[in-house]
C-alpha cells in the first residue's frame, strides 16, 4: 500500500512539473507575460498548440492548456492590443507536433 502511495506522488509531481498550465487575466498588472497574437507564423517567437488536457501540455515547449483558475496556472498572460506592447509574439497551430519555440532567447519568459 505504501510503495503504491508513493508510486501516485512520484508520478503526480512528474506530470505536474511537465505541464505548461497557462492562465488568461484581465489586467496587464497582473500578468507575468504580455503576449500578443500574430496573423503570421513567421512573425511568431513561439508557435502554440493549445491543449484540450492538463496532460498533453508540454514545460516550455509551446504546448499549452488554458486553465479556469489562476492558481491553477504555471503563468499569468494577458493578450495585448498592439504588438509593440508584446514581450512574446505567438500564432496558434492546429497540430501538436508543430508547436515550439522559433526564438529561444525568449524562452526565459515561460520559466
Amino acid at each position: 500500500m505504501k510503495r503504491i502511495f508513493v508510486t501516485l506522488i512520484t508520478l503526480f509531481i512528474f506530470t505536474s512539473a511537465q505541464s505548461q498550465k497557462i492562465y488568461t487575466v484581465d489586467y496587464e498588472s497582473q500578468a507575468d507575460v504580455k503576449v500578443f497574437v500574430v496573423d503570421y507564423e513567421s512573425q511568431a517567437d513561439l508557435k502554440v498548440f493549445k491543449a484540450k488536457y492538463s496532460s498533453q501540455a508540454s514545460k516550455n515547449e509551446g504546448k499549452w492548456f488554458f486553465t479556469d483558475y489562476a492558481s491553477q496556472a504555471d503563468k499569468k498572460i494577458f493578450f495585448v492590443k498592439y504588438q509593440s506592447q508584446a514581450e512574446l509574439k505567438i500564432y496558434f497551430v492546429d497540430y501538436e507536433s508543430r508547436a515550439g519555440w522559433k526564438n529561444s532567447s525568449k524562452k526565459h519568459l515561460l520559466y
